[in-house]
């Protein structure tokens, strides 16, 4: 049985003690919230802080707010997954971010892990997230301990995949991420908050606490997440493709109409997630779209275009071959599913 090695837990009353603390601890302190990742991690000694600054029971971080005049909602970042996939307010503005959220492991670990969390969730690695006794066998790697990405052995840079459902899903909706530390309050749009480097994954410092996510309303839009994964629960995205468009005539759906026939498109986001260290936006396979009429034919082009960013390495699950090939498949299903809803 895996051990948690052994730590102190300190439980602050407020963001800005948590901040303080972690300032003043320093490298030997992380935040938990719930644990849901770390401490798995933990066991197998990625990492081991002698000191966890809680955040569980941080009233601040676990609200839902409505801005005002519907500009859309600010979401605590220590809300529980299940609390994002079954909030009406979330489930009626942003059905993709209720879907990712839903999608994450099993209900017993949603009930516990928290929005904020998913977000910034560790990249995983077949050579990576292994028992210390089997890394230090290897020889570790350059994410922990090592000077060497085993899965490409001349890579310059750690190739662990972001392994995110959530994230993939507010970088498409233009959500921005605000951040608290000892330097003060920021704020950063989703898609500047992650970094295409598996050991260096986020744009933030690690005495940086995300406190908030806003995303802003996108009344008339639909939208769209759909998950590979081996198991229906459990298991983390080999894919995830998020996606958020709006049709010209009033961004309503086209279900009733000509089959494969789905009127014109005025805007559209598509993010691919678990394909690289980073969720990616596919902007040229959006270019094929906009302002052109959304044909099976056109979407299915695209589809194809958006799975060129798609380079599979031999470092999660199932075979390169097959998780290439789901690409196309499953943005061109995504866009349909979306548009017919």
């Amino acid at each position: 049985m895996l051990r948690l090695p052994p730590f102190e837990y300190h439980a602050p009353n407020s963001i800005a003690e948590a901040v303080a603390l972690k300032e003043e601890l320093g490298e030997s302190a992380m935040f938990v919230s719930g644990g849901t990742d770390l401490f798995p991690n933990m066991k197998r000694r990625q990492f081991t802080p002698k000191t966890l600054i809680g955040l569980r029971d941080l009233q601040e971080l676990s609200t839902i707010v409505a801005e005002k005049y519907g500009n859309g909602l600010i979401i605590g970042s220590g809300v529980s997954l299940s609390e994002v996939a079954k909030n009406p307010e979330i489930r009626k503005c942003f059905p993709a971010l209720a879907q990712a959220a839903g999608l994450v492991s099993a209900p017993q670990l949603r009930n516990m892990g928290t929005i904020g969390g998913n977000l910034c969730l560790d990249t995983r690695c077949n050579y990576y997230n292994q028992t210390f006794p089997w890394r230090k066998a290897l020889g570790f790697c350059l994410k922990k301990d090592g000077d060497i990405c085993w899965v490409a052995l001349s890579s310059p840079k750690c190739l662990a995949v972001s392994s995110s459902d959530c994230a993939p899903v507010v970088i498409a909706l233009n959500a921005e991420l605000y951040l608290e530390g000892p330097e003060g309050k920021r704020t950063i749009p989703a898609e500047e908050f992650y970094k295409n480097d598996g050991a260096d994954f986020l744009n933030k410092t690690p005495d940086e606490l995300l406190t908030s996510i806003r995303v802003p309303s996108h009344e008339g839009w639909l939208m769209n997440y759909k998950k590979l994964r081996r198991r229906d629960s459990i298991d983390f995205p080999i894919l995830g493709v998020a996606t958020v468009l709006r049709l010209e005539d009033s961004g309503k759906s086209c279900a009733a109409g000509r089959p494969g026939n789905y009127g014109n498109c005025a805007e559209i986001r598509i993010v691919l997630g678990a394909v690289t260290s980073s969720p990616l936006r596919a902007y040229e396979a959006e270019e094929m779209l906009v302002g052109k009429h959304l044909t099976a034919e056109r979407i299915e082009a695209a589809a194809q275009v958006a799975a060129k960013l798609a380079k599979p390495m031999d470092n999660t699950d199932m075979t390169l071959g097959f998780r290439k090939k789901m690409v196309t498949q499953f943005v061109a299903e995504s866009i349909k599913e979306a548009l017919t809803k």
